[in-house]
């Protein structure tokens, strides 16, 4: 009986093998046909829309956290004003873009199929590159209107138009997608070189920097920055991730010539350590890894400060640096997990990263629509970025 039973058991063997495949499939199949809900809710498919999604306003109940009545923030947020004790110093906006020519073999039908509108424009891909560069410029202008924007770019490129606020820089390099994050770096250090040789900036007249990405919404003045904290060299946004702590989408440096110098060789070591270490990650989080890398092995340094979401200085390779929270510096609008934290109330620049372009343009419609303050448009924000958008 017993080698009966045993038989029995090899025979069915097979079945109760696949039954795990079985299964996955079927759990595959469900979770690709799930459709967004009535209610603005998402599906963990793959799908891209052509629209906004909204859904429940993130941090609701939460204090400290914006709070919105569908579109409308309960809190109003004045537009800023910008301080008149920066009357003699100034923040400039650098950021590094290029335009990567289409291929001239692709058919028309390809191209039709690539356009994207969001409200009454079309965009090709080229154009839709310059909207997000021109609605970057746009939120600068109101937030803060005394600041200019440096546009760092690769003598082969050809703006069709630049923003009335923006000064294009030629710096030769590899702007290649794949050497991008490379070249960002050396072109900032080429920036801070022309600084300290005098090509850039007037006599008597100190300018801060800010090198950012293009993909920012600066929602109100960073000038109490500078005057809360005189004695920083260089400054970076960290979060509490253990990986990638420190965020290279927002650097500022104080304009003495003591700071610039002291951010340029910060940075000259960052590429070092880039170019070593970390170049299987080059066209991607190359440059966090290595700012990660830097700060961390730095002696007597605590990385337990990530944790709290609370600015503070540190000297890190002989620069005083100073870290801010992504939570009020670079915060970015969660997709999926982490909606339920909301947005904070004193927020001072926000990162439409990756799929988040299309919600840029549309945050910068909304406002545009009816320019009083940036608060219903925050709720805007808050009720969106949940899927993936094709912009």
């Amino acid at each position: 009986m017993a080698s009966s039973g045993k038989w029995r058991f090899i025979r069915f063997l097979p079945f109760i093998l696949i039954l795990p495949f079985i299964f996955s499939g079927f759990q595959l199949s469900r979770l690709q046909n799930s459709k967004p809900k009535g209610d603005g809710s998402v599906g963990v498919g793959r799908k891209k829309f052509d629209y906004i999604v909204l859904g429940p306003a993130a941090g609701q109940g939460l204090p400290n956290r914006i709070q919105c009545q569908g579109l409308k923030a309960v809190k109003r947020r004045p537009l800023p004003s910008f301080h008149l004790s920066l009357v003699k110093e100034k923040i400039s906006f650098v950021t590094v873009f290029t335009i990567y020519n289409q291929s001239l073999q692709i058919s028309f039908d390809q191209k039709v199929s690539t356009n994207v509108s969001v409200g009454n424009s079309t965009y090709d891909k080229t154009q839709r590159s310059m909207a997000i560069l021109n609605v970057f410029a746009n939120f600068i202008k109101v937030a803060m209107p005394r600041s200019n924007i440096f546009i760092l770019t690769d003598p082969a490129s050809n703006f069709p138009v630049v923003p009335s606020n923006a000064v294009v820089m030629h710096i030769p390099g590899d702007y290649s997608r794949n050497n991008l994050m490379l070249q960002r770096i050396k072109s900032y250090i080429d920036f801070l070189e022309a600084r300290l040789s005098g090509h850039i900036g007037k006599q008597n007249q100190v300018d801060h920097f800010i090198f950012t990405d293009s993909d920012i919404a600066v929602v109100d003045d960073l000038g109490d920055v500078v005057e809360n904290y005189p004695d920083f060299h260089i400054g970076l946004t960290f979060r509490n991730n253990k990986d990638q702590p420190l965020n290279s989408g927002f650097i500022l440096v104080r304009g003495t010539d003591e700071a610039v110098s002291k951010a340029k060789a910060f940075l000259e070591e960052v590429l070092e350590i880039y170019k070593s270490m970390f170049m299987k990650a080059a066209r991607m989080l190359g440059d966090q890894l290595a700012l990660a890398w830097i700060v961390k092995n730095q002696p007597l340094f605590d990385a337990q400060r990530f944790r709290n979401p609370k600015a503070f200085v540190a000297e890190v390779h002989r620069a005083q640096v100073l870290f801010l929270p992504c939570a009020i510096y670079n915060w970015t609008p969660p997709e999926g997990a982490g909606q339920f934290h909301g947005m904070p109330e004193d927020v001072k620049v926000i990162h439409f990263k990756g799929s988040r372009k299309r919600l840029m343009m549309e945050s910068w419609n909304f406002f545009n629509s009816h320019p009083v303050d940036f608060s219903d448009m925050m709720c805007l924000i808050l009720k969106s970025g949940r899927v993936k958008y094709d912009f």
